[in-house]
């Protein structure tokens, strides 16, 4: 997911920011403040200073730079060499498989039923995954989708977009550590991954042909333009919008509603709301909402 996620600098804890080993000074966090919402729609709060200060400090170092000042100072000078660490230092990706079950669930047992009555001539479903993270999320609506279609021949896609070019990556080679796999159900494990090696290493777990095959992963930024041509029969945009202003909200969710297709469905994230955002949905569970105009 295209989110955000406090780390602490414990090394630092009692020192302003002024007085660590790389000072950043208020103009300096303001100007990445400026910096983040320009690129990317997020806005920082002062209660992401610490978090802010422990990532960018990692490219300080590997620059071989002085101070916040001297990095803000360089990326200025080299945005095509830089910009892109930048914008992946801020945004960190906190995901699992199956994440907020009743979204699959509901995907299984709901969505992916009334798609087969209604495309039953096209035989097409198309499903976004809007800030898929290291990949957990879009593999998840694979194997559901793969479970549902398996004995079907239809035509079925899941485009997996995030600002995030090394989660991205991630995503692409489809390897998950067993922590990373977690408590997901055995016999989906058993028939969705194998072993990469070869050598019966099941702390190294790697998704097999048949739900990769459904996957595309492409860097994008929701702020920028948007290549894809069709429609989406499916969105799911969890626990991004919360670092978004309302306006920059309402943006969003409108143009989500104009790629969906009509009665399409969005899943949002636990803590998010269309409430007072748009008029375009209706709720019909907890986060999910189906497009209505």
């Amino acid at each position: 997911m295209q989110t955000m996620n406090a780390i602490k600098d414990s090394g630092n804890t009692g020192k302003s920011f002024s007085q660590r080993e790389f000072p950043m000074t208020d103009r300096d966090f303001d100007t990445i403040k400026h910096l983040a919402k320009l690129r990317s729609g997020i806005e920082l709060g002062e209660h992401k200073k610490e978090m802010i200060y422990s990532r960018i400090v990692r490219r300080i170092r590997a620059l071989n730079l002085g101070d916040f000042k001297s990095y803000l100072d360089y990326l200025e000078r080299h945005p095509e060499a830089e910009l892109t660490n930048f914008i992946n230092a801020i945004t960190t990706n906190l995901t699992s498989f199956f994440r907020e079950a009743h979204h699959f669930d509901f995907l299984r047992q709901t969505v992916l039923p009334e798609l087969q009555r209604k495309k039953k001539a096209q035989q097409r479903i198309r499903i976004w995954s809007a800030g898929c993270s290291t990949g957990e999320e879009p593999y998840s609506i694979a194997m559901t989708l793969h479970g549902a279609l398996e004995r079907a021949r239809w035509d079925a896609k899941i485009l997996a977009t995030d600002l995030d070019t090394n989660v991205l990556s991630h995503g692409r080679r489809g390897i998950y550590s067993k922590e990373r796999i977690g408590n997901m159900d055995a016999q989906l494990v058993r028939k969705y991954f194998n072993d990469p090696r070869g050598g019966g290493n099941d702390e190294v777990l790697e998704a097999r042909e048949s739900i990769r095959s459904l996957i595309t992963f492409n860097h994008l930024n929701l702020l920028g333009d948007w290549p894809m041509k069709g429609r989406f029969d499916v969105i799911f945009c969890r626990n991004v919008v919360i670092y978004f202003s309302k306006e920059t909200q309402r943006e969003l969710f409108d143009r989500y509603a104009d790629i969906l297709e009509p009665d399409g469905y969005l899943f949002i994230g636990h803590s998010e709301s269309l409430h007072g955002v748009s008029k375009r949905f209706e709720s019909v569970g907890r986060t999910i909402y189906r497009k209505v105009m």
